[in-house]
Parts: structure tokens; sequence; C-alpha cells
């Protein structure tokens, strides 16, 4: 893979495997969001302790995260592994469309969930497509990459047949039930392309019912009384309802905006927005009303959705810019944005939630800087936990040539949490 790939840990890697007993491993010195400097001594895929910085004396690997923000990881609530850095096609060197076969779709689905994995997320849920010409292949193929990735992240396929209703729907309909039985782990779609919406949504629910598993729906929201139709279904539902990214919302009137808002609190539905845009083209930009969502009681998650296909030939899949965008772009206190990408993804995908305490799951997110808000802005080096081990970092160094008045400015370098006093690089 061009950019990044599992690897062996190598004789120096101690403090990335824990070794090979899985011995307990410590983070030294890290900063949380109260200001608390702390170790943190981790057991297993659990948070055994956190006390006051060199409290901690156990044997076992360390890491040293001075100078580090210590956070409760993200999650990836809305991917699409399958389509995922097919934006140039086959290739500099091979003009055409980007190739189907199974074992690309694997190749880019790995390639896309490592570089998730490196900005954080050690959890995504990814929708994929069935159906059509490809049946379950790409579907097989993202199933493969979770099992290629077990140990490194958590990846959930969101089965999504194009048509449900009608004739040609019979067969997509038997198909997520086989989409189910192969390992799919939510059953999902995007009723605002079937020509029977409503019976589209309720054909999904029915089957999540059948097979109790959550629904994750890929829809725009611009229809006030479809999506009140919607919300009457899923109120009854026992596993988790989303949908997204509901940019339609932002179209309505104020008024009916916020009864939809209203009906999704009511209902229990999650709403899973994209910072960044939609997933299906520039036509159909644009965010969800996130303040009006979260001041009439809906759950609000952020993803990052289209990472280099088609609909968005750029895109980064990087958690924390869309933490970014919705503190910068939506208003948001730099706390809840995060919460909307760590916390309240994690609750829509099902996760258990992660605090920085003993006893909670040991998935965390270790990024240079002091303040919640800097690290949202400018996070270049990281650390990713999880299951108590080190499964990525990413380092990065900023230097500056000396003045050409003479002299170095003193100023301090990025990664040196204990800056010297010489000179330039």
């Amino acid at each position: 893979m061009p950019d990044s790939q599992p690897r062996q840990p190598d004789d120096h890697a101690a403090d990335v495997t824990g070794g090979p007993e899985r011995s307990a491993l410590t983070l030294c010195g890290a900063r949380l969001t109260d200001g608390r400097i702390v170790d943190v001594r981790l057991g297993g895929s659990h948070i055994e302790a956190v006390g006051t910085a060199g409290s901690l004396v156990a044997p076992g690997a360390r890491v040293d995260l001075r100078g580090h923000l210590l956070l409760p990881a993200p999650a990836e609530p809305h991917a699409h592994s399958d389509t995922a850095l097919t934006a140039d096609g086959a290739g500099a060197d091979t003009p055409g469309p980007a190739s189907q076969h199974p074992d690309d779709v694997q190749r880019r689905a790995t390639e896309a969930a490592l570089l998730q994995l490196g900005h954080g997320a050690t959890a995504l849920r990814s929708h994929v497509r069935i159906g059509d010409v490809q049946g379950l292949g790409a579907l097989e193929a993202v199933l493969q990459t979770r099992r290629s990735l077990r140990g490194l992240t958590e990846l959930t396929a969101v089965a999504v047949p194009r048509l449900l209703t009608g004739i040609a729907g019979a067969g997509n309909l038997a198909m997520l039930r086989d989409a189910l039985k192969m390992g799919a782990g939510a059953v999902g779609g995007c009723p605002d392309l079937d020509p029977d919406p409503a019976g589209y949504a309720e054909a999904v629910l029915d089957v999540a019912a059948e097979h109790g598993c959550p629904v994750d729906l890929h829809t725009d929201s611009d229809d006030p009384g479809r999506l009140a139709r919607f919300a009457a279904m899923a109120g009854g539902m026992r596993h988790g309802v989303s949908i997204g990214p509901c940019a339609g919302l932002s179209r309505l009137p104020p008024d009916a905006a916020a009864r939809a808002a209203d009906q999704l609190a009511a209902a229990g539905v999650t709403v899973i927005c994209l910072p960044q845009g939609g997933c299906c083209g520039a036509e159909r930009r644009g965010t969800a009303p996130v303040r009006l969502l979260r001041a009439a009681g809906v759950r609000v998650a952020a993803g990052s959705g289209a990472l280099r296909d088609l609909a968005n030939p750029v895109g980064r899949g990087d958690p924390l810019e869309a933490a970014f965008l919705l503190a910068s772009q939506s208003g948001l206190r730099a706390e809840h944005a995060y919460e909307a990408v760590s916390a309240e993804a994690r609750r829509a995908m099902g996760l258990p939630e992660v605090r920085v305490e003993a006893g909670f799951p040991a998935e965390l997110l270790a990024v240079r800087g002091e303040r919640l808000a800097g690290v949202l802005s400018l996070a270049y080096s990281r650390i990713v936990v999880h299951r108590g081990r080190v499964v990525a970092r990413t380092s990065a160094v900023r230097e500056y040539r000396d003045s050409e008045a003479g002299g170095s400015p003193g100023l301090p370098r990025q990664g040196r949490p204990d800056p010297g006093t010489g000179g330039g690089p």
C-alpha cells in the first residue's frame, strides 16, 4: 500500500506492542482536559489506574506522553470503505475507473482504515453498497478487511442496498438478509433514491427488528412529512437508529426544522452529520443544523463521509478535522465538538463509553498540545491506543532557519517538551 500498512513490531518497539505477553503499559506524564498531569496504567483492554505523574511504578513498557493531551479515542461513524481512494481512478499509468475487483476493494478499504486509524479512530462504521452488478462482492472485501485488521481497529459494515421496494427491490431485500448473515453489523441505505422512500425505510426497519441489529440510513432529510413518518416508525426500535447527513434540515423553514428536530429527539434517533459536506456530490453539499438539533435534545455525532472518491476527491478521514469544523463553522464549544466525534460517535455505533478513568476501555488518543481547542486547530503528532496497545504513531517536527540578521530567536521547537537554549536547526 502506498501510504501506510500494518507491520510486525521491530526490536525497539516494545512500547508499541506492550510485549508478547501483553504486560501492563503505562502512559507517563499526560495532560488531561481538566489540566491534571497523570500517569495512566493499561492492563489488557482496559485502564487499570490513573494517578499523579510519577506515582504509578510498575513493570512493563512505558510511553512518555509529556507535552501531549490524552483524550478518549474518537470513532468514525460514517465512512465509505468500498469507494474510498477511488478519485484518481485506476491510477496515472492505467487510465479508466478504479477496479471493483474484491481484491482491489479490500486493498483500498484497508488503506483507508489505516489512514483513519492513524488519525485516531479506533472504531469505524462503513456504509457498503450491495446489489446491482457487484452483488455482495464489495461487502465481502470490506469484511475481509475487518478480519485482517483485527487488533488494530474495529470495523463494522453497514449493508446498503440501492432499491428495496417493488419488483426491482425484491432481490435486494433478500440480499440484505444475506448480508447480515455474512457479517454486516447494521442495515442502512438511501431511501431518497427509492421510488417509495417510506416503503424503503419501513423495509429496513423491519429487517433490523427481525435480526436485532442497528439501523443507519443515509438521507438528506429535506422532506418534513417523510421525516415525521420515519420518526414515528423508528420510535419503538430496540436497537440504535441513526440517520445522516441530514443537510436538508438546514434548507427547511425554521419552524419546520424545529418540529423535525423535536420528532427525532422524541424517537431517540441519532443524527450523524458530516461537517466536511455530503457524500453524494457537490450539488448536495451542506451540513445539518447542529445547534438546532442539540437544542432539541437530539444526539448528534459527526463523521468524515467520503474519502477521496468521486463524490469528494479530497477528504482526510480525520475525526479531529470534523470536530474542528463543528467548532469553527457550527459554533460548538471545543469540548462539545470533540464529543461529537468521540462519545456521541461511539454511542451511535453501540460501543462502550470511554473515559480516562480506571475501569474504562483503553481506547485513547494522545495529541501534542495542552488544550483541546489548540489540539483541534493543529494536531500533527498523535499516538493511538486500541485495546491497551499503541497501534499507530504519527510524529511531526517543525523547525525554522536562523534569522539572516544573525543569531537564534530562541524559539521552542515542536516535539521538544523541554526546549534547550541552542540555536537553529
